[in-house]
């Protein structure tokens, strides 16, 4: 897969814009070059992922419930998933590339994903029966100055912080945190993930090592998801294979991403099995 833009350099570079220049909105030529981005994007876990430009008329798009936390633009884009396994995960891992790329275009972005009220997007977007619509972003161009409500914002999430490697990557066991001398050249793709953004900043991905293999895992309540089809924690968790797979490129590190039947770890009650990383042998 070619890399469109320097991976380590953009992760860093991302932050969640919520104010942008409402005077210098995004032009006509940045929304065609994402959206013809978005719409040749695939996953490697096989699902397709639709992207909707969607213009409202307000700038702080109350009526379509952000709740005025986004001001200054007018534009947003959403994601969409047929409902299926590692569905959402997918959704994760291609609007994260997606926002990424906008990131190296000088183009601002927020996920939105707990923090809308997806009603008033859910009709605007049109989104279609046994569809998930996971997450939207507004784009624009990023304002100099923060409003009050965006600094409040990250002050409140502590936007900035993110858990250590111990509380996060394990080796063979749940019990054993993984090393970044453990991990060798894996260190890199996991560090990037480990600075990936996620709903409130909650980083409910966690990943084990065992036998040269990377088990991801997510923090996922079965009762939540049960009365709520769109379980956040499984997009966030596409959002770190994002990463961990963009960086593995960067550094040349091959390998797939499969589900496999047994992993033979024994896994807390609050986590759950979603999708191992088996590199390239040789």
């Amino acid at each position: 897969m070619k890399l469109d833009f320097p991976v380590e350099q953009t992760v860093k570079q991302r932050y969640s814009v919520r104010t942008y220049q409402s005077s210098n909105p995004i032009s006509e030529s940045d929304k065609e070059k994402l959206m013809i981005y978005a719409n040749a994007l695939s996953n490697p876990f096989g699902v397709p992922v639709s992207f909707h430009l969607l213009e409202t008329k307000d700038t702080n798009a109350k009526k379509l419930g952000t709740y005025g936390v986004i001001k200054g633009t007018k534009v947003y884009i959403g994601v969409t998933v047929p409902a299926g396994a590692l569905s959402l995960e997918a959704a994760g891992y291609d609007f994260e590339k997606l926002v990424l790329y906008a990131t190296n275009m000088g183009i601002g972005t927020c996920w939105l994903a707990g923090t809308f009220d997806r009603s008033g997007f859910t009709s605007a977007i049109g989104v279609k029966e046994n569809e998930l619509f996971p997450a939207i972003s507004p784009i624009g161009y990023p304002a100099e100055k923060k409003s009050l409500t965006e600094s409040l914002f990250r002050k409140t999430l502590k936007s900035n912080q993110r858990k250590n490697w111990s509380e996060l990557f394990f080796k063979n066991s749940f019990n054993k945190p993984l090393t970044e001398a453990d991990a060798g050249d894996y260190a890199f793709p996991l560090e990037l993930l480990r600075l990936a953004p996620s709903a409130s900043n909650k980083q409910p991905w966690r990943i084990v090592q065992s036998n040269g293999a990377y088990h991801f895992y997510g923090q996922i309540n079965p009762k939540k998801q049960d009365e709520h089809p769109v379980a956040i924690e499984r997009v966030d968790v596409g959002i770190g294979a994002s990463h961990f797979h963009l960086a593995a490129l960067e550094k040349g590190l091959s390998g797939e991403f499969v589900t496999l039947t047994d992993v033979n770890i024994s896994t807390p009650k609050e986590l759950r099995y979603l999708f191992s990383w088996l590199p390239e042998q040789g």
